[in-house]
């Protein structure tokens, strides 16, 4: 039934999150909102609905890592697995300008994060941190993207992300999208916490893997979506933007739901690992010596390994702790 409970959760998860993003973004469009805050705001929250609303589930249960293995495991899966296996089909060309600053932007709210773990534990304090920082970034993208000074924070803002729908149609599916989110969170952290207790690992593990991959199958969709329409900056923008979302806002807001105990292995391991691959991202993009505007292929392979290496040795210590 766990396992069941996951699949089934999984699955209803990405698809609620899908049509709670079609009628949030086509309500916003009969509102009058701009195309430009639609894509920022909207698609960007909702491409990350599933991370949200499971660690939220998942910290209002007492299951603190359950919550921060779905918002860390989700960038390691972003960056190792989504970018190392789109580079790997088709090397991911960058014109943006959006990616300079991002990715420094994203190392730097990496590093903020791992200073709050050092004391073993994220209070309500440290997430109100992360939100007003959360809120601070998303504020300053906005305005510059009004002003257009720069791209928008890490997603598509073309006309073309919003479905055309009858007002009441979009209310209705935005409705049903959030409660069908909340009902899969729950199935799916049910089955997750289940499993791990059957097994006798942490909770920590299986939303490192399991939960991780499944709540960023929207960003893997977006991903083969853009490479088939050849408009590879958005690749890494939305990849970048769902990373900083999950940072800051994912992380935040289930500290600020119920402080969260940290296992040391969680700064050591899974955060350290975080912080390397957002490091290799930004030399893959700038290069050692100037902007290269490429991840190749090799570099997608590298990503890969490292992500097969990483999921790897989190599977052997299922195996270890199950004999």
């Amino acid at each position: 039934m766990a396992i069941g409970a996951v699949i089934a959760g999984l699955i209803l998860l990405v698809w609620s999150a899908d049509k709670f993003v079609e009628g949030a973004a086509a309500t916003a469009k009969h509102l009058g909102m701009p195309p430009l805050l639609i894509g920022m705001v909207i698609i960007g929250f909702g491409t990350s609905a599933p991370e949200l609303a499971v660690s939220a589930m998942a910290a209002a249960d007492g299951n603190p890592g359950l919550a921060l293995g779905n918002g860390y495991g989700s960038n390691i899966t972003n960056i190792a697995l989504i970018v190392g296996l789109t580079a790997l089909i088709s090397p991911i060309a960058v014109h943006s300008q959006v990616i300079r600053k991002e990715l420094p932007l994203l190392v730097v709210l990496t590093l903020i994060a791992g200073a709050q773990l050092i004391d073993g534990e994220l209070t309500r304090l440290d997430g109100w941190v992360l939100l007003g920082v959360f809120a601070a970034v998303m504020g300053w993208s906005i305005y510059q993207g009004i002003k257009g000074k720069g791209d928008p924070l890490g997603s598509d803002t073309s006309e073309e992300v919003v479905v055309e729908m009858p007002l009441k149609s979009a209310i209705g599916w935005l409705a049903i999208g959030l409660v069908l989110l909340v009902v899969s969170s729950r199935l799916l952290v049910w089955g997750a916490v289940s499993i791990a207790q059957t097994l006798g690992v942490s909770d920590l593990v299986i939303g490192l893997t399991i939960v991780a991959i499944g709540t960023s199958l929207p960003e893997l969709a977006a991903a083969i979506a853009a490479v088939k329409k050849n408009q590879h900056d958005l690749i890494l923008g939305n990849i970048l933007g769902s990373g900083i979302f999950n940072t800051l806002a994912v992380v935040g807001l289930a500290a600020v739901i119920k402080p969260l105990s940290v296992d040391p292995e969680v700064l050591y391991r899974d955060w350290t690992l975080m912080l390397g691959l957002t490091l290799a991202l930004l030399v893959m993009g700038f290069g050692l010596t100037g902007w290269r505007k490429l991840v190749s292929r090799f570099d997608g392979a590298l990503l890969l390994t490292a992500y097969l290496a990483y999921t790897g040795y989190l599977l052997s210590t299922v195996v270890s702790a199950a004999a």
